[in-house]
C-alpha cells in the first residue's frame, strides 16, 4: 500500500492496541488465516493482514448528526492471529481463543481466512445461533471451507437456528437444498433478501437464530461470506458470481444484524487478497465490514 497522508483532525480506522490482561472489551479483532481445507486454491491466509492494512485507508467516523468516532466511544483491541488454524490441533487453538476472547468483550471479529473458520469460531464463541450471509448452504460432508454448517450441525447446532441469508440460484445444488430444508434451515434466497426490507429480513433472522432471547445462556454467531456479493464488487472470492449483492447492500446487512445484542461473535471470510482486483476493492470490503460491525455494536450500546 502506498504512503497515506497523515492529518490529525483526519484520524484512521485500525492500529488498534492489543487486548490487556484482565481488561473488558467492546470488540475485539482477531485473525484466523486457514486456507488448506478450501475447495479451489486460495491465498486466504494473506488476508487478515490485507484487511488490517485496508483498515488505516479509512475513518472510524460516524457522520450522524452528531459525528461520532468510534475509536473514542468503543474499546477495540487487535488480538492478532492464531498460528495455524487448519487442522484439528489448529481448530483447537482457534476453538479456545475465541472462547477466551467472547468472555472478555461484546463482540468477537474473526477475520479469516476462508469459511472453514465458521466451525471452530461458533462453537468457541458458544453459540446457539447462526445467521450466514452467504451464496452457499455449506452443508458438504467432509472437512473444507464448503462444510462448516454441516460440522456446526453435527457437533450440536440446533439447526431450527440457523438463518440463511443470500443462497444463489446456479451456485448449488438441489441436493443440498433439500438437506437445508430437512434440517429445518430457514433460507432466505437472495431474491427473497432483495424483495424485502433489511429491517424485516433481519428482525426475522435474529429471532430465530436468537432462540431463548436476550437472556438465553448462547448468543448468535454471524458468518459474513463475502462471496455472497457480486463478483464485479469481490473479485477476490473465488466463488462470488455475478448477480450477487451489491457492496452497500452487504454492509447495510452487516451494520443492522450488528445491533442486537445476541450477536457476540463474526467472522468475515473467503477473500483471497493474493487474487483481488488491483485497486483491492475485496479486501477494502471486508475492512469496511469490520467498521459496520462497529457501527453495529455502537447502536446497541446506544440503546440501552
Amino acid at each position: 500500500m502506498s504512503a497515506l497522508s497523515h492529518d490529525p483532525l483526519w484520524p484512521r480506522a485500525g492500529g488498534w492496541p492489543a487486548p490487556a490482561e484482565g481488561d473488558r472489551m467492546d470488540a475485539v479483532l482477531f485473525g484466523a488465516p486457514a486456507h488448506r481445507t478450501s475447495l479451489s486454491p486460495t491465498g486466504a491466509d494473506a488476508t487478515p493482514a490485507a484487511v488490517r492494512e485496508a483498515l488505516r485507508r479509512y475513518s472510524p467516523t460516524l457522520i450522524g448528526p452528531p459525528p461520532v468516532d468510534l475509536s473514542e466511544v468503543l474499546c477495540v483491541a487487535d488480538a492478532g492471529d492464531v498460528a495455524e488454524p487448519d487442522g484439528p490441533d489448529g481448530e483447537d487453538r482457534l476453538r479456545a481463543r475465541v472462547g477466551a476472547l467472547t468472555a472478555a468483550s461484546d463482540l468477537v471479529v474473526v477475520l479469516g481466512g476462508d469459511n472453514s473458520v465458521t466451525y471452530a469460531s461458533a462453537q468457541g464463541a458458544g453459540a446457539g445461533g447462526l445467521i450466514t450471509l452467504d451464496a452457499h448452504f455449506d452443508l458438504r460432508d467432509g472437512v473444507s471451507n464448503g462444510s462448516p454448517v454441516r460440522r456446526l450441525v453435527d457437533g450440536g447446532l440446533d439447526p431450527r437456528r440457523v438463518v440463511q441469508l443470500g443462497i444463489a440460484d446456479f451456485a448449488n445444488s438441489a441436493a443440498y437444498a433439500r438437506r437445508a430444508a430437512d434440517l429445518g434451515i430457514r433460507v432466505i434466497t437472495l431474491d427473497e433478501l432483495r424483495r424485502r426490507p433489511v429491517e424485516d429480513v433481519v428482525a426475522e433472522a435474529v429471532e430465530i437464530a436468537g432462540g431463548a432471547g436476550p437472556g438465553g445462556a448462547s448468543g448468535i454467531h454471524l458468518d459474513v461470506d463475502v462471496d455472497v456479493c457480486d463478483r464485479a464488487v469481490a473479485p477476490g472470492c473465488p466463488a462470488s458470481v455475478p448477480g450477487g449483492l451489491q457492496a452497500w447492500e452487504l454492509r447495510a446487512l452487516v451494520r443492522a444484524l450488528a445491533t442486537d445484542p445476541r450477536v457476540r461473535s463474526a467472522d468475515i471470510v473467503e477473500v483471497d487478497a493474493t487474487a483481488d482486483a488491483p485497486d483491492g476493492r475485496t479486501v477494502r470490503l471486508s475492512a469496511l465490514c469490520v467498521l459496520e460491525l462497529l457501527a453495529g455494536l455502537h447502536a446497541r450500546k446506544g440503546s440501552r
